[in-house]
């Protein structure tokens, strides 16, 4: 599995050095998954005498994809994202940029020869399991220069970031750079009583590899419409400082209190009830925090006393139409978000409840939306706006269904 990966890579790095184009246009996710991605592939790519333009995207929407394909003889790199539309990608391609995709959702294999999806999913690893996409980006890092090693803690940062562990441990490849930041002296792992503990060795003294993980989810969610991503890249890098200490507490007050306010709606009714799922809407309240926030939302509140356990957990946000470093995009979509509580996790792990990347993604298609991004405990895609519960019956459909069968 791993060597098949790592001899696909390399044959990737042989094709981006013979490409003539030496500007790369980076475009990756905004949590800390995703930041750190962009961040190992920015100094990677600096580091080979690349000039660098980094685009931070919430999902790649097809209307953001259309304007990136309108281009031609680029170098294209998306990071943490795209490995279930590389057929869209080499549709909007045709041949005309140099793409690579360095995922760890849910995949489907390209059919353009210059779309090289480097998706770990092709591979047999699991992206919900062995390997995040920074860990993805780190092996690719490794495999254009061994020099990016000195980037292992970068990725351990994204994979305990993404919260995938097994009996509350990193495990695969994931394990693996955890390991290497280990003998590098910039990660300690302690075992407890729940798994392990992961700890950051920096010039402030020990970070808790999960609280600075939060810490990129907030300014990379909250502050996305704040320039928070290119925060976070600068601490990914660089490490933290009083700027980015500011900035997360700021923002960190604005959620509380968009949070606190839409608690409060749920619990005098706004909570619908379908028979497998219960959902809600928030509009446009959460803005100016990005719609990755309707997932940390859900996140919040999967497990509280509001929510019923057995039940799939949905929320709705409406997309601005702006994305930074774009012209305005009118978009007339909203987000879905799915979570499922700790009672569901067993049962989608134990096989006896379907994982979310099996129903929302379904039935998302069958309304012409789009997905791209789908774990089997955490999914999200985007519908047109007034799909809404159009959404949750065909989801119902499909669970109806399997329950039947």
């Amino acid at each position: 599995m791993l060597n098949t990966l790592i001899e696909a890579m390399e044959k990737a790095v042989l094709e981006v050095k013979q490409w003539p184009e030496k500007v790369v246009q980076i475009f990756h996710h905004n949590d800390s998954d995703g930041l750190t991605s962009g961040a190992i592939l920015t100094r990677a790519f600096e580091r080979q005498g690349y000039k660098v333009q980094r685009f931070c995207l919430e999902k790649p929407y097809p209307k953001v994809l259309q304007k990136v394909y309108e281009q031609q003889g680029k170098l294209l790199v998306f990071a943490d994202f795209a490995g279930r539309i590389a057929p869209l990608l080499s549709e909007l391609n045709q041949s005309r940029n140099l793409t690579l995709i360095l995922d760890h959702h849910v995949a489907e294999a390209s059919t353009d020869p210059r779309v090289l999806n480097l998706d770990p999913d092709l591979f047999g690893l699991k992206g919900d399991r062995d390997i995040s996409g920074s860990t993805t980006c780190y092996l690719f890092a490794r495999t254009m220069d061994p020099a990016n090693r000195d980037m292992a803690h970068i990725a351990a940062v994204g994979a305990v970031g993404d919260g995938f562990f097994v009996d509350g441990a990193l495990v695969s490849e994931n394990r693996e750079v955890a390991l290497e930041a280990v003998r590098q002296g910039l990660i300690e792992i302690r075992n407890q009583g729940t798994g392990e503990l992961y700890l950051l060795n920096s010039p402030k003294g020990q970070i808790p590899v999960i609280e600075f993980g939060d810490y990129l989810d907030v300014l990379g969610g909250v502050g996305y419409y704040q320039n928070g991503p290119d925060m976070g890249i600068r601490a990914c890098l660089e490490g933290v400082s009083a700027e980015s200490d500011r900035m997360v507490e700021e923002l960190k007050t604005v959620r509380t209190k968009i949070f606190s306010e839409e608690i409060a709606k749920l619990k005098v009714g706004a909570l619908k009830q379908a028979p497998h799922i219960q959902w809600f809407h928030v509009e446009k309240r959460f803005f100016p925090m990005g719609v990755k926030m309707i997932g940390a939302f859900c996140d919040a509140i999967k497990d509280t006393n509001l929510i019923d356990p057995q039940k799939y957990l949905a929320g709705f946000q409406v997309i601005p139409d702006e994305i930074p470093g774009f012209e305005a995009i009118k978009f007339g979509e909203v987000k879905i978000s799915m979570r499922a509580s700790h009672y569901l996790e067993e049962e989608i792990r134990a096989g006896r409840a379907l994982g979310l990347n099996i129903f929302l993604p379904e039935a998302t298609t069958r309304l012409g939306g789009f997905s791209d991004a789908c774990h089997s405990l955490t999914a999200a895609t985007t519908v047109a706006i007034g799909k809404e519960e159009k959404l949750i019956d065909e989801m119902e459909k499909i669970l109806e269904g399997e329950s039947n069968g």
